[in-house]
């Protein structure tokens, strides 16, 4: 055999090879390679999509902190408004009380006061007539009576 006969015959094994690979074997792996492609683009548009919703979900999470920080802040400023209103009413009945017993009080010494000027006049009047008494129980004299008068200056 020649070495033309040679290559000949390796030519046509070559293009049966190659036919039966383009045949049989290629289709199988050109498959593969497409659904491995496929896959991997799904892979890489999930990831996407994914990224994009963790994207949207952070930023409506971030709203709902915003709007939640400001209902806090809305429902700290209503409660510290309605202590100050607490207390300021607290001050003003405390202010009323006080008031209230201030003027009670008052109202009290006064009637103590005139009490003790009623039981004053009482025990006056009581010296005064004893002091008449022991003046018309002994004989009208002037030296007695004025002495009397200084015992009853001392006693009131």
């Amino acid at each position: 055999m020649s070495i033309t006969g040679t290559l000949i015959i390796q030519m046509i094994v070559f293009l049966i090879l190659v036919g039966f690979t383009m045949k049989f074997v290629w289709p199988p792996i050109a498959a593969a390679l497409d659904e491995r492609a496929a896959k991997i683009a799904d892979g890489l548009a999930a990831a996407d999509k994914a990224k994009s919703e963790l994207s949207a979900a952070n930023q409506r999470v971030e709203a709902e902190l915003a709007k939640s920080r400001n209902e806090t802040a809305a429902l700290l400023a209503d409660a510290e408004r309605r202590a100050q209103v607490i207390v300021e009413e607290a001050k003003g009945r405390a202010t009323e009380e006080g008031s209230k017993i201030v003027a009670a009080a008052r109202v009290e010494a006064e009637q103590q006061s005139v009490k003790a000027r009623e039981a004053l006049r009482e025990q006056v009047a009581a010296l005064a007539v004893k002091g008449a008494e022991q003046i018309l129980r002994k004989e009208v004299n002037a030296g007695v009576h004025a002495e009397l008068l200084s015992r009853l200056k001392t006693e009131l």
